[in-house]
């Protein structure tokens, strides 16, 4: 039997600002990716994420990213591989503090935003972030773009992978996410946006914008959780992967 993990981002509200229907996904989901303090989250929202998450027995992961909070993490900056690095592994630290308090284990790291496209492309950016991961603790998973510079150093360094694909986003010919400042960077339809991850987990393959055939590995699909239409997207996809014999499970 076929099996994917479906991941979700998630603990992105802050201070009075509330983002993403968390508890409603959590039914949905697999794995949760939580944001960290930098692109969004604060030590309230991270505390209450990483217990909904327990309880709901879903797999927890970090979710560092640049320390951008107005710009959601999704804004490039200038960063050298020893800033990526302790980036990395203080944000780690922050969640993994709570998931212990709540008596829980961390499953895996994923990089958000800006800091994941990045590290996707660029090799000591990619090394960086992979040997954080490993020193914190060489047991975690690290999910990263398919097909990425990420995936291929967490390899590298002994590091489980976890190779990523996107229901809600398009994709180019090289196998990169459609910058989100295109106009086409977004897919808003969730059936189309499940019939493209249906695509993905079973031939290994995404038609890309340019209508150009790209394989890739699909081992865990991502949900961003604070899209409009996150709650759907999530119900859809595992609706329809269940109805097409795929297991939905942990990687």
């Amino acid at each position: 039997m076929v099996s994917v993990d479906l991941n979700c981002d998630m603990g992105e509200s802050f201070g009075v600002y509330s983002m993403g229907n968390d508890e409603a996904i959590l039914e949905l989901v697999t794995s949760v990716n939580i944001a960290c303090g930098y692109h969004a989250g604060d030590p309230s929202t991270m505390r209450k994420t990483v217990a909904s998450a327990l309880e709901k027995r879903v797999a927890i992961g970090a979710h560092p990213g640049l320390p951008d909070l107005a710009g959601f993490g999704r804004r490039n900056m200038s960063i050298a591989p020893d800033e990526a690095y302790e980036m990395t592994v203080y944000q780690i630290g922050a969640l993994g503090g709570f998931v212990r308090a709540e008596g829980g284990q961390m499953h895996h790291v994923k990089p958000h935003g800006a800091l994941y496209n990045m590290a996707a492309q660029q090799d000591k950016l990619a090394e960086a972030i992979a040997e954080a991961v490993y020193r914190v603790n060489p047991e975690l998973v690290l999910y990263g773009l398919s097909g990425s510079k990420l995936i291929e150093a967490g390899a590298r360094i002994g590091l489980r992978t976890a190779s990523e694909v996107f229901a809600d986003r398009t994709y180019c010919r090289d196998g990169s996410l459609t910058p989100r400042q295109e106009s086409d960077a977004l897919i808003h339809d969730p059936a189309v946006a499940a019939a493209q991850i249906l695509q993905m987990v079973k031939s290994g393959t995404v038609i890309s914008r340019d209508q150009v055939k790209v394989k890739l590995k699909a081992e865990t699909i991502c949900i961003h959780g604070d899209g409009a239409h996150a709650l759907a997207l999530a119900r859809q996809i595992r609706e329809l992967l269940q109805k097409e014999g795929v297991q939905l499970a942990v990687v």
